[in-house]
């Protein structure tokens, strides 16, 4: 693609780095036929190349970020399948990022809009908050006839996504160290998370279960927190920096002590694409682009980890057929496919593929509460997929897809890790009850993990 952009305008490294971006793009479009958006919406502006024109306009005329570009590339999900599809290798992560960056900054919404963003953003990167919202959104339910009456669509979307039971407690919340009680092979730091420890937090101590049976030691650093992933993919880029900063100096903390860290892991794939992504968001910054580079590079998603062991035979067969959910930023964001997969098919579940499993299910982090309407498509367009395979279970790797499934689904949705740790001795997976029958299990052993 040709850019006009002036000798002036590409001093600066970021426009330069822009400049680069779009002068791969070749105009072919076959990101069209692989974005979710523009399949829905069939308008060339909800497609990648579409975007593309429209950021190159505005950034080449340095000019704030205007209404046309303000609603096409907010309803862009940064599902990252168009950066599977390209041949060029455009870089549109980035170059969407920073667009976000610019809307921030220069555009104008609505007060609706502004309000609402600012509420996700100081609600859902923080546990304790996102606990107390969840548990008053028992009391706002009722209202939410009145409140989309009022067209406060987005307040509505949080009502329904909300879980309607009682939140549950971890066994192990951190910080500290789950050691394990068999020979210690290797000692991991897990990335805890924000959301998912609220809405689900089977999932860490599942994770912790099934690296304590192979040897491994889990440290829960402290003063760690949010990945930035949320507030970043709305744009506020200082936020998610700052997130990025909280990380890395907790983790060098850990380094420091002398002991040796294998691996960075982390189960939730939306925040594993944005970790992994930690040294190019820190990469002018002189203090922390070492650091931030040195942790992108031990990253790894829990399934990839445990892809690298002998994992033996599992302790539970069962014939459970499994609709395994490739998250986009897992099989886009990450590039990890087989893995998952694998793992399931070696711990004896039957792996069924989900037609159209390249489209996003419309999660997307906060997608489903700020566009509400184009994610309740893809969801119902998901769930429709994954019903003609007829699963008696659906996993993922992203707590953001399992929320969105579940509410879409009359079958139980869970983890990939749950499952294993099912498979290799754990307890049941929430929504599992009815298969009770379907497993042969073996008797409870002594504990596996040592809290400290």
């Amino acid at each position: 693609m040709q850019t006009n952009f002036k000798p002036q305008q590409l001093k600066n490294p970021r426009i330069a780095e822009i400049d680069k971006i779009l002068r791969r793009c070749v105009h072919c479009g076959f990101c069209t036929a692989t974005c979710p958006t523009y399949v829905l919406l069939g308008d060339e502006r909800d497609s990648p190349r579409g975007r593309i024109y429209l950021m190159k306009e505005m950034f080449e005329q340095d000019r704030p970020a205007g209404p046309d570009v303000q609603r096409h590339v907010d309803r862009c999900l940064s599902c990252l399948s168009c950066m599977t599809t390209c041949p060029s290798g455009v870089d549109y992560m980035h170059l969407v990022d920073y667009t976000r960056a610019h809307i921030e900054e220069t555009g104008s919404r609505s007060v609706r809009q502004r309000m609402a963003r600012t509420l996700l953003a100081a609600v859902l990167p923080y546990p304790d908050r996102l606990r107390l919202a969840l548990r008053a959104a028992r009391f706002g339910r009722p209202l939410i006839g009145l409140l989309r009456r009022l067209g406060l669509k987005e307040l509505v979307a949080m009502l329904e996504l909300a879980p309607t039971g009682l939140l549950r407690s971890a066994d192990f919340t951190g910080p500290g160290t789950a050691a394990t009680k068999a020979e210690r092979r290797r000692r991991v730091i897990l990335l805890a998370g924000c959301a998912q420890q609220v809405l689900r937090p089977e999932i860490n101590d599942a994770t912790i279960r099934l690296l304590a049976r192979r040897g491994v030691d889990v440290e829960v650093a402290p003063g760690a927190g949010c990945c930035g992933a949320l507030v970043h993919h709305m744009g506020k880029e200082a936020e998610a920096i700052a997130f990025a900063k909280r990380n890395i100096d907790a983790w060098t903390r850990l380094l420091d002590k002398g002991d040796r860290i294998d691996a960075l892991l982390i189960n939730a794939s939306g925040c594993g694409t944005t970790v992994k992504d930690y040294g190019h968001m820190l990469a002018r910054d002189r203090q922390y682009a070492e650091k931030a580079a040195r942790f992108a590079g031990m990253a790894r998603d829990v399934t990839e980890f445990l892809a690298s062991y002998d994992m033996g035979p599992p302790k539970r067969w069962s014939s459970l057929r499994v609709a395994y959910h490739s998250a986009c930023s897992m099989q886009h964001g990450q590039r990890i496919v087989d893995e998952p997969r694998k793992l399931l098919r070696n711990a004896g579940f039957t792996v069924l593929e989900v037609p159209e499993g390249h489209l996003c299910c419309g999660s997307a982090g906060t997608y489903n509460i700020l566009q509400p309407e184009i994610a309740a498509d893809l969801r119902e367009r998901k769930v429709a997929n994954i019903r003609s395979i007829r699963p008696d279970v659906v996993v993922a790797g992203n707590i953001g897809c399992i929320t969105q499934l579940a509410g879409g689904l009359d079958i139980p949705v869970a983890h990939t890790v749950e499952l294993l740790d099912w498979a290799y001795g754990g307890p049941m997976p929430r929504g599992l009850e009815r298969f009770a029958d379907h497993v042969q299990d073996v008797p409870e052993g002594k504990p596996l993990i040592a809290v400290t």
